[in-house]
């Protein structure tokens, strides 16, 4: 693994209980969402990390020069304070399941570790796992220059086969109370134990020794952060411990019995030619499909159990005439000829099964002219009925957009280390891991 360390955090200084000054990472907020976070405290750090909105493309200058002074007021009024010597961070997360019937907790520790690039190196190499989109890295770069401070962390995953780095954590958060608590809207409670001590950084260090980082989220930031260390490098040489060359991260043990992952669905639209009965038809050489009665919950469900159809199944769902069907491949290896270099894990993968063969080959194809097809991305079925009734959500969406819904099931997490080992990218949005890390609890300066 790139070498962790501890580093002079930008935190807080205002109390104990941080609830209304934290925020969720900016790419699952919109416009709306900012402004209830600003309505409760008009210091939450949503005023800093999410200048513009939407922040899938590049804003105005202005928008992140505000930003940048805003941090700088609060840094000198005393609403932000950095740390006077390095640490690392204990960090929990306790939240309900999915379904509400249990209580969950993740815990994993906030420190800085090396910015390498991605790939597989000795001692253990920086691995992604999905694919990224541009205009959100322009929107990172352009309010990283200004701010000169990595606003919220990467979340990555490590194996800790040993239990080593868990079992850390675990005596950490078992010595004493939390130093910082935040409730976020999503009622997933945040605690945070500073940890200065040289003796327990050192331990941390040997226990990740030798291991892989899976990003689990944040690609776009980390690639956010290599290019704006190679920004610094070619405008002259700066030293081999300037802060741009470490970047902030959660880092999570695989074996951690919170670590969840929710769905991504797919919400297909502004197609010209699209109509149900196109689509089954063009589908039929491709998918076995059969009808799904009842509402969209219900057919989610009986995706969840419909095991005869394979783990690569999944649903559609028309919006106009509210009719559901189960999807599997038609062929047991459906990626195989367009992708025999890939591994069998990443061909067997739905998500990618749906973007090249339902998307490419039947919907872009037969139903829109070979032109691309419009996307939105929700993770829960109430988020893609609320797209299909004409709403802009922070998944995408807006009115007359929705046609067609894939409704899939979450992407597992041995696909997400195996991909990664192989040295490849999922396609885009191939996981949603809940919870989001919350941001503002720690920042890192790169100045």
């Amino acid at each position: 693994m790139p070498t962790v360390h501890p580093f002079r955090a930008i935190q807080y200084a205002t109390g104990h209980d941080l609830s209304a000054l934290v925020a969720p990472p900016y790419d699952v907020l919109d416009t709306a969402g900012k402004g209830r976070l600003l309505a409760k405290d008009p210091r939450n750090i949503v005023a800093i990390d999410l200048p513009h909105t939407p922040a899938k493309e590049l804003g105005p200058s202005t928008a992140y020069e505000g930003a940048a002074s805003l941090l700088s007021k609060h840094l000198a009024n005393g609403v932000l304070r950095r740390a006077d010597q390095p640490l690392m961070f204990a960090y929990r997360q306790t939240f309900k399941s999915a379904d509400g019937s249990r209580t969950v907790q993740r815990s994993g520790m906030a420190c800085a570790v090396e910015a390498v690039p991605f790939g597989p190196r000795p001692g253990g190499g920086m691995l992604p796992h999905e694919e990224t989109f541009s205009g959100p890295k322009e929107d990172r770069m352009a309010l990283m220059k200004a701010t000169r401070t990595q606003l919220s962390p990467i979340f990555g995953l490590h194996a800790d086969d040993s239990g080593r780095a868990t079992a850390l954590l675990q005596k950490v958060m078992a010595s004493r109370g939390p130093d910082t608590i935040a409730r976020t809207d999503d009622g997933t409670l945040h605690e945070v134990w500073n940890v200065a001590d040289a003796g327990t950084t050192k331990a941390y260090q040997d226990a990740l020794a030798g291991e892989d980082v899976f990003i689990a989220d944040g690609h776009h930031r980390y690639t956010t952060g290599l290019n704006y260390l190679k920004s610094l490098e070619a405008a002259g040489p700066i030293g081999a411990d300037h802060p741009a060359r470490r970047c902030m991260i959660v880092l999570v043990g695989m074996s951690d019995p919170g670590l969840v992952i929710w769905p991504t669905h797919r919400v297909l639209g502004g197609m010209t030619n699209y109509t149900l009965d196109g689509l089954l038809a063009a589908a039929k050489p491709h998918f076995t499909l059969r009808p799904a009665t009842g509402d969209l919950a219900a057919v989610n469900a009986a995706l969840d159990a419909a095991t005869d159809l394979g783990a690569s199944r999944f649903a559609l769902w028309d919006f106009t005439s509210r009719r559901g069907f189960l999807a599997s491949p038609a062929a047991p290896d459906p990626l195989a000829s367009r992708f025999p270099d890939k591994p069998r894990a990443w061909r067997d993968l739905t998500v990618a099964i749906i973007q090249y063969v339902l998307v490419e080959q039947v919907c872009q194809a037969a139903l829109n002219a070979g032109n691309p097809v419009k996307w939105a991305f929700p993770h829960t079925i109430p988020e893609v009925e609320e797209i299909g009734s004409g709403r802009e959500t922070g998944a995408g969406g807006g009115t007359n957009f929705a046609q067609v819904a894939a409704i899939v099931r979450p992407t597992p997490l041995a696909a997400v280390r195996d991909v990664s080992r192989a040295n490849q990218l999922m396609p885009q949005k191939s996981t949603f891991f809940y919870p989001k890390l919350a941001t503002g609890l720690f920042m890192n300066p790169l100045a």
